[in-house]
């Protein structure tokens, strides 16, 4: 086991073309059915995922709950995803990354539609913690299906366009607020948020028929079971690799608690404090996605060219210094408006590289159990900041609020970023 980890640290690909649409290029045809299938699961992930946010401020005029409370939802769902990211990824090693896939796709999808179909806060609640484990198992097994079927100089660039098809996702979930409430009253229209929210189901019949397991991981199962070792779920705590998982646990949970701290309050931001209608807002949210698909794209470059510590370095340090920007600053809603696109850029483009980096962080036989443990605990830490940002937004500014909890999640981000190796190019193996 320590000799496979020594052999994947070591060997890297050179990066001869750095251009951003290289990998694509020289695509084969089942490499380019992952990549679009991979896409169009982070997009339906990422619209899953907006379509509360967007629809907060209902549920809390609706059943009278508080803000606090109504970001508990929204904890409750990345706190599931934390269980089911690590369950997702060691089921992906165990049964495959396709089937784990399918399977998780379906399950976040069919409790969407029961969020539409709640009574009930408690109800909502119940409904968005189930949808959780769906979320993160979806993510674990997509990320590793992703990491593994590109070839080492092209991963970055790949799984982070990948990545882009989030800020897709929450596009098309702000385009169907403003259509939905534009058409039916916030009573009835939050609703049908949700049900668009289960349309993710349709592409598991795309991965059935198009889709197929990396060759890298078919071989390690089978060696596996071949010879009856097949690794314990918590074999990603044990010697060397104990450290890689620290850091790297403690690395996810700032880059996705600040992540949190900001998208998931800035719709209620911009109509509690920046008084803005909800329909008014969405060309304001529209600024940040744009900036937010664009860092994407130019993260995954990065992170091939510069190499993944260096971007979220970079990154976490621009993000600290916009959402001060953004939310300490007595600025026009014009120039608010203006300034959502580095602050879209900053808060989401270093992910393009968080994907690739945990492939290449874990051994083949672990890959899919510590990259899922490693993102979705942070995602189950981070998952905090959205309950801790609406209470305490009972004490101070929705504003204040959002800056304290992002730059400190941010400035986790950068220390452990820091104390984690660089990894690009480096070339995965089949291990036992």
């Amino acid at each position: 086991m320590a000799t496979t980890e020594r052999t994947e640290a070591i060997e890297v690909a050179s990066i001869e073309d750095t251009s951003l649409l290289a990998f694509y290029r020289d695509m084969n045809p089942p490499e380019r059915h992952t990549f679009w299938a991979c896409a169009s699961g982070w997009a339906l992930d990422g619209m899953d995922f907006q379509i509360y946010p967007l629809v907060i401020g209902t549920i809390i005029a609706l059943w009278k709950v508080d803000a606090g409370t109504a970001g508990l939802a929204g904890t409750a769902t990345l706190l599931s995803s934390a269980v089911g990211g690590w369950l997702g990824g060691y089921l992906a090693d165990r049964i495959g990354r396709v089937k784990t896939l399918q399977f998780t796709i379906l399950w976040f999808s069919f409790f969407s539609l029961l969020c539409a179909l709640a009574q009930s806060f408690d109800q909502l609640l119940i409904a968005r913690a189930l949808l959780g484990l769906g979320f993160g198992g979806e993510w674990a097994a997509g990320a590793v299906l992703m990491g593994e079927a590109i070839r080492p100089q092209y991963r970055g660039r790949a799984v982070g366009s990948v990545q882009s098809g989030w800020a897709v996702g929450w596009g098309i979930a702000v385009l169907a607020q403003a259509i939905l409430f534009s058409i039916f009253p916030a009573e009835t229209a939050w609703r049908w948020m949700f049900v668009i929210g289960a349309l993710p189901a349709l592409l598991v019949f795309y991965l059935r028929r198009y889709v197929t397991e990396p060759e890298i991981a078919a071989e390690t199962r089978n060696k596996q079971i071949a010879s009856g070792d097949q690794p314990p779920l918590w074999e990603i705590f044990e010697g060397p690799i104990l450290k890689t998982t620290i850091l790297a646990s403690l690395m996810a949970t700032g880059c996705q608690g600040g992540y949190y701290a900001i998208t998931f309050w800035v719709p209620q931001f911009l109509t509690k404090e920046r008084h803005l209608s909800i329909v008014g807002s969405t060309g304001y949210l529209a600024t940040l996605i744009i900036g937010s698909f664009a860092g994407y794209l130019v993260g995954a470059w990065l992170a091939d060219r510069i190499g993944r510590r260096n971007l979220f370095l970079i990154f976490s340090l621009g993000a600290i210094a916009v959402v001060l920007l953004y939310t300490q600053l007595p600025l026009s809603n014009e120039l608010l408006w203006l300034l959502g696109f580095p602050l879209g850029f900053f808060a989401s483009g270093y992910f393009s590289g968080v994907g690739a980096f945990l492939t290449e962080l874990y051994p083949t036989r672990l890959r899919g159990s510590g990259q899922g443990f490693c993102y979705n605990f942070g995602r189950g830490i981070g998952a905090l900041f959205p309950f801790l940002v609406g209470a305490l937004s009972a004490s101070t500014s929705l504003a204040n609020a959002i800056a304290i909890f992002a730059v400190a999640a941010y400035s986790v981000f950068f220390l452990t970023a820091y104390a984690l190796p660089e990894t690009r190019g480096r070339v995965l193996h089949a291990s036992t």
